[in-house]
């Protein structure tokens, strides 16, 4: 055997050996696959919260910059805080009024109350009077013009006695039927209340409080002096306290994906480092349907497209979320526990023997 004989040898078997390998490991892929899905179309997504005033006016302190960690609860900016300083003090000032003008009813109810039994005393003595003088004329004794006068006195003694009387009923009626009544119980008492508490609270907005943790975003053009409308949105914060991973998988590919199954994810920022991840929810449809410019295809030109689906997986409780931004990109596999062509044949195998 020469020297070349035995060179060609090993490229002999190799070249042999190399379509067995290729048609080897491309029946085994074919065999195992279906189980795993996987896409790098995927990245990071984060609540956006848009921060605004329920105020309107004008900034007088901005507490933060752009790309600021905040924790909820922590100061943004203010609202100049003078006008609903004073707009406070008015309701006070009021609530104070109306407290006094149940003070008056009550007593204006009290006086009523003597009015009308100095009328009913009153009234009793004139028809006394009447009755005497009528028994007077009776005998002869009296005049028919003294009897006239009597008779005019206890009449207008009865009209004096009903008018007290409905005096009595309208201040009861002013203290809402009960004369014992607390003051603040009074309808226009917490009414007044109401406006007090509204002025504090709107005090109490001026002063602008991150609603979550998270990162403050599109804030550099934000300053003192700005005159702010209630509502308006002045910038964001990005929540990192609710992070999330969006992956869009081909239609193709989500006929096995359900809620709970587990996921490997790897982010193109972090190469090494593999996150797990739940999948939370399986999109209602592709994202060309919900654009703002759905697709039409009821043409004669329609060409088919392989469409994706948004699939929302949930990163595993303790992950460690530092450095994570809305939008990194991501890599992600989805376990999604389907059977396999080997596996099929593996059952089936065990079935025939039994």
């Amino acid at each position: 055997m020469t020297a070349e004989n035995v060179q060609k040898k090993p490229k002999k078997w190799l070249m042999a050996a190399l379509p067995l390998a290729l048609v080897i490991g491309g029946t085994w892929i074919w065999l195992d696959a279906g189980r795993y899905e996987t896409t790098e179309n995927a990245a990071v997504r984060q609540a956006r919260i848009s921060v605004a005033s329920d105020l309107s006016g004008r900034v007088t302190e901005v507490f933060v910059s752009d790309s600021t960690q905040v924790k909820a609860g922590q100061d943004l900016f203010r609202v100049d805080p003078e006008p609903y300083k004073l707009a406070l003090a008015q309701a006070e000032a009021a609530l104070s009024q109306a407290r006094l003008g149940i003070e008056q009813l009550r007593a204006a109810y009290r006086v009523s109350l003597a009015q009308a039994k100095v009328a009913q005393d009153n009234l009793d003595y004139l028809e006394s009077e009447l009755k005497r003088q009528q028994a007077i004329t009776g005998r002869g004794a009296g005049t028919e013009s003294a009897l006239d006068a009597a008779r005019h006195n206890a009449k207008s003694a009865r009209e004096t006695l009903a008018a007290a009387q409905q005096g009595v009923e309208a201040a009861l009626a002013a203290l809402g039927s009960d004369p014992e009544i607390a003051t603040d119980d009074h309808p226009a008492v917490q009414a007044a209340i109401v406006a007090r508490d509204k002025a504090a609270y709107n005090l109490s907005l001026t002063t602008v409080k991150a609603p979550a943790d998270g990162v403050i975003y599109k804030a550099d053009s934000f300053k003192p002096g700005q005159f702010v409308t209630a509502g308006a949105t002045l910038f964001s914060l990005v929540e990192t306290g609710d992070t999330w991973i969006e992956a869009n998988f081909k239609e193709t590919q989500i006929g096995g994906m359900r809620p709970g199954q587990t996921a490997d994810i790897e982010f193109d920022t972090f190469p090494g480092r593999d996150y797990t991840a739940t999948v939370e929810s399986v999109g209602a449809g592709t994202g060309a349907e919900f654009s703002i410019l759905p697709a039409q295809n009821a043409t004669g030109n329609w060409v088919k497209v392989t469409q994706r689906v948004p699939v929302r997986l949930r990163l595993a409780e303790g992950s460690d979320l530092s450095g994570l931004r809305s939008g990194l990109s991501a890599s992600v596999t989805v376990d999604t526990k389907a059977e396999t062509r080997l596996g099929a044949i593996f059952a089936h195998g065990a079935t025939v023997e039994k």
